[in-house]
């Protein structure tokens, strides 16, 4: 059944009759893919809700790509300008209810949570879409997923994350003042808020997503990095105020999903040292070996392509397998060796 093939209601009937997992291409590796903002952001002009299910209708077209080719899924997706919308919403509802009868802001572990479910949302409703558009009988299931860190973790002492939109430095550091932000400079792309982001150590709901990847479903976990959470001296869990990087939690989850790819999607084709030179260099094919000399050198920024460089090193090093980062747009050539960085053992 091609694109078009069927009219729309007629698609949804034969997947509410069939039995799921029947018909649909069931691969022999799995791929972790971590998705970046741009996979539901464009631009900083197209934000809106309308615009992000948009973007990720396009976005599907590349993850299906990697269905029919033979892979089974395990998605992440970054949450950085969601959440600061969260924040931000929370913020001007107190503001506005005003005289000490409004509610608490919105705590940051559950703005993350909130995003999970809404931009889990987003990437389920179309990538099922598009699987039915290309006659793939399929689930998706979005997990509300938490991450273990450590209480003590230093980030929680120097927040680096950037989250929210990009401001000019004027406006950020109104926000500094006003509202006791802290705020960074982002790699040359703007000023944005930065909160901790302490080191995830286990994925809390692994088996369950290890036991959907298992029968076939594509499983979208662990957005946002994960909800960042604790567990006191009696043993009882509790969110904590931070965002875990989404690509040390994909990192941490594909290994633990025995995955046989990490595959970090982003707004560049290739990784690059100096990056925006004239001298800059284009990334081929490196070892676990060169990615960490060109980390110790300091090719890469912190808030940009240092922990998807690092997260992929420790992929490598705890699978043997390899790791791939490139642009949403070049996945099918980069998966075929024709363009991408590849990090290897």
């Amino acid at each position: 059944m091609g694109r078009g093939a069927a009219r729309p209601w007629n698609l949804w009937f034969l997947y509410c009759v069939a039995d799921v997992g029947k018909g649909k291409v069931m691969g022999d590796r799995v791929a972790m893919v971590a998705l970046g903002g741009n996979a539901l952001i464009a631009d900083d002009r197209h934000q809106s809700i309308t615009d992000q299910f948009e973007r990720m209708r396009l976005t599907a077209a590349h993850i299906a790509d990697m269905i029919e080719q033979g892979w089974d899924l395990v998605i992440t997706h970054g949450n950085g300008p969601q959440v600061g919308f969260c924040l931000l919403s929370a913020e001007l509802a107190g503001s506005v209810l005003g005289g000490g009868t409004a509610e608490p802001a919105v705590p940051l572990d559950v703005c993350v949570a909130d995003t999970q479910g809404s931009l889990g949302y987003m990437i389920q409703q179309q990538l099922l879409s598009e699987f039915l558009h290309r006659g793939l009988i399929m689930d998706v299931v979005t997990v509300v997923t938490q991450v273990m860190v450590d209480p003590d973790d230093k980030a929680f002492h120097s927040p680096t994350k950037p989250v929210g939109p990009f401001y000019d430095e004027a406006q950020a550091r109104e926000h500094a003042l006003k509202d006791g932000w802290v705020v960074h400079e982002d790699a040359g792309r703007g000023w944005r808020r930065v909160v901790p982001s302490p080191r995830p150590l286990k994925v809390l709901e692994v088996e369950a997503i290890k036991a959907l990847v298992a029968r076939g479903v594509v499983v979208v976990g662990a957005g946002g990095g994960g909800i960042p959470v604790v567990a006191d001296g009696d043993g009882w869990l509790r969110g904590v105020p931070a965002v875990v990087d989404k690509d040390y939690a994909s990192s941490l989850l594909g290994i633990a999903v025995g995955a046989d790819l990490l595959l970090i999607a982003t707004t560049v084709e290739k990784v690059a040292l100096n990056y925006r030179q004239p001298n800059q260099i284009n990334l081929d094919t490196i070892t676990i070996a060169e990615a960490e000399r060109y980390l110790a050198e300091g090719h890469f920024h912190a808030g940009s392509m240092w922990p998807k460089v690092e997260a992929c090193v420790q992929f490598v090093r705890a699978t043997g397998h390899s790791a791939l980062i490139t642009s949403l747009g070049a996945i099918r050539p980069a998966l075929a060796g024709e363009t991408g960085t590849r990090i290897v053992p």
